[in-house]
């Protein structure tokens, strides 16, 4: 008992953590492999490429499947709770990435292939499970959620602005240079405070040019808004900011203080 307990804990960090050689190697490998597969995708997608090294692209996908597919079945079974993994996101996503290919051989027709194939590129999110190698991501991520409820409020009301400042427009010009519904306006508004500028619709009077300018000067503000507050929770981050230690082995949690024997969140051992 003793033996497997020890097997799966050695396949554990191997498949889910980083802090031997053998836990970096595989992660390297499984990137690659990723990469690959991704590069595979898009050139399978050019007509001259596909028609020339189609075979080729073939062979390596169902190699690229089956590693994969030897990936998930390991990773499944180094956790004392394969189904916890099984139905987590991360394990939700890996089924996703290698199913495409495996439905390819009961799906008839070339449209419904063309769509197999595009879903391989769901693999290219298998990249994120990589947290041993992205230890900013948590942090970005954290910073992200801090923002969150501040730039809603922001969006908020710069949808109200937008809605408002379309329908002036509307009034102002219609239904000269595009300008034939309130949608339309809102639409001009939202282009032109994004400092995008497609020039589709467009102010023909002196009223119209007038708001459009004063659209043009708030597009600078409202895009600095955002970035300000993104940059202050940074700041606060990077201030209070603590390394943590690798995933735990039975919940999947990480950010436990440097000292931490037990984990936080479901009492494991480290």
């Amino acid at each position: 008992m003793a033996a497997i307990k020890n097997w799966r804990e050695q396949l554990h960090e191997i498949t889910f953590e980083n802090r031997t050689p053998a836990g970096k190697n595989f992660d390297i490998i499984i990137l690659i492999l990723i990469i690959l597969s991704v590069v595979i995708v898009m050139l399978d997608s050019t007509a001259s490429f596909h028609n020339k090294y189609k075979n080729l692209f073939h062979t390596a996908e169902w190699i690229i499947t089956i590693l994969f597919t030897i990936e998930y079945i390991l990773r499944a079974i180094s956790v004392k709770n394969p189904w916890k993994f099984i139905f987590s996101v991360l394990g939700i996503i890996e089924l996703i990435a290698i199913l495409p290919t495996y439905l390819a051989l009961f799906v008839a027709g070339t449209q419904a292939l063309l769509m197999v194939r595009t879903l391989r590129l769901l693999r290219v999110f298998r990249i994120f499970r990589m947290r041993n190698y992205m230890v900013e991501g948590r942090f970005l991520y954290v910073v992200l959620i801090n923002s969150f409820k501040k730039i809603s409020v922001f969006l908020l009301f710069a949808l109200i602005l937008v809605i408002i400042l379309g329908s002036v427009m509307y009034l102002i010009e219609m239904p000269r240079r595009g300008f034939n519904s309130i949608p339309a306006g809102i639409y001009w508004a939202v282009v032109t405070m994004t400092t995008t500028g497609y020039g589709d619709v467009l102010p023909s009077t002196v009223l119209g040019k007038s708001v459009a300018s004063l659209m043009m000067l708030l597009g600078y503000a409202i895009i600095a808004v955002p970035t300000g507050i993104i940059t202050t929770e940074m700041s606060l981050a990077i201030h209070n900011r603590r390394q943590g230690h690798e995933v735990c082995k039975n919940c999947k949690k990480s950010g436990h203080d440097l000292d931490a024997v037990y984990c936080k969140y479901c009492g494991e051992k480290f």
